[in-house]
C-alpha cells in the first residue's frame, strides 16, 4: 500500500510534463548509452523521505536512468531501525559530502551522476538536472554481451578521463520492489514500498582510463544487477550499465 500515492501521482505528471528525452534502450548485447544514475540516500526513520521514495519509483519506470536507493542508518536511533540501512552506505553520503566541501549530510538527499546534490523530493531540481545528465555526451563508450547466466562488458573512453585518478567498477545488486510495515518511529503505521532497494555496493575491478576495460559479471537469479564506473572513491560516475 503506497500512503503518499497522490504524491507520487503528482510527481509523474511533472516527470511528463518536463518531456526529459529519455528514450528506452536495450541493454541485452551491443553498444548502450549510459543511464543517468540517481542515488537516494533515506531512511525508514526519516519522516520527509516518502515523497522522495516514491520520486525514486516513479524513476524506476525510465529506462535510461538508474535510480538506487541507498539506505542509511544514522537515523535508526530514534525508534525504527531501518532493515535495508547500510553503514556503508552512510560512509559513501559522507564521502561524497567531503568531496562537495559540505559540512553536513540529511535525508532524502539525491546525488546525480556523483556530482550534483539536490534535495530528494524537489522534482523540479530532479527533473532539470536529468535532463542535463541526459544530453551530454557520455566520456566512455560501452557494449554489453549476453553470456547466459552472466554479462560481458567493454568499455573505451571517447573523451579524456582525469589523468591519474582511479576509476573505479562497482557491482551493484538491487531489489526491484521491497515492502515494509513500520511500527515505530516517525512513520508508526505506514506500510511503505521502496524501489531498486540496494543490496550490495562492491569495487570489482580499478581502471586506468586507457585502454580497453573488459569484464564479465555473473548475474544474481533473485536481484537485480548493474555496473557503475566512477573515477576516484566519489568522484564522478562516468558510465553505467544496466546488467538485467
Amino acid at each position: 500500500m503506497r500512503v503518499f500515492k497522490d504524491a507520487a501521482l503528482a510527481m509523474g505528471m511533472m516527470i511528463g510534463a518536463a518531456a526529459i528525452g529519455l528514450q528506452a534502450t536495450s541493454v541485452s548485447a551491443g553498444p548502450i548509452t549510459t543511464p543517468v544514475v540517481v542515488e537516494l540516500y533515506t531512511s525508514q526513520g526519516c519522516s520527509s523521505c516518502p515523497p522522495a521514495d516514491e520520486l525514486l519509483a516513479e524513476l524506476a519506470s525510465h529506462e535510461d536512468v538508474l535510480p538506487l536507493a541507498l539506505h542509511v542508518d544514522y537515523w535508526d536511533y530514534i525508534g525504527w531501525k531501518d532493515e535495508f540501512a547500510s553503514p556503508a552506505y552512510t560512509n559513501r553520503q559522507k564521502g561524497y559530502a567531503h568531496v562537495g566541501q559540505r559540512r553536513m549530510i540529511y535525508t532524502p538527499q539525491m546525488v546525480i551522476m556523483g556530482r550534483e546534490d539536490v534535495v530528494g523530493a524537489n522534482v523540479p531540481a530532479v527533473t532539470s538536472l536529468l535532463k542535463k545528465y541526459n544530453d551530454r555526451p557520455a566520456p566512455i563508450a560501452m557494449q554489453l554481451y549476453d553470456e547466459g547466466d552472466s554479462v560481458r562488458l567493454t568499455a573505451t573512453a571517447v573523451q579524456e578521463l582525469q589523468e591519474g585518478v582511479p576509476h573505479f567498477v562497482q557491482l551493484v545488486r538491487y531489489a526491484p520492489m521491497r515492502t515494509v510495515s513500520i511500527k515505530r518511529g516517525e512513520l508508526a503505521g505506514h506500510t511503505l514500498d521502496y524501489a531498486n532497494v540496494v543490496s550490495t555496493l562492491e569495487v570489482i575491478h580499478q581502471w586506468d582510463g586507457t585502454g580497453e576495460l573488459d569484464l564479465s559479471v555473473s548475474l544474481d537469479d533473485e536481484l537485480r544487477s548493474a555496473l557503475l564506473i566512477q573515477a576516484g572513491p566519489y568522484g564522478p560516475i562516468v558510465g553505467a550499465a544496466k546488467l538485467d
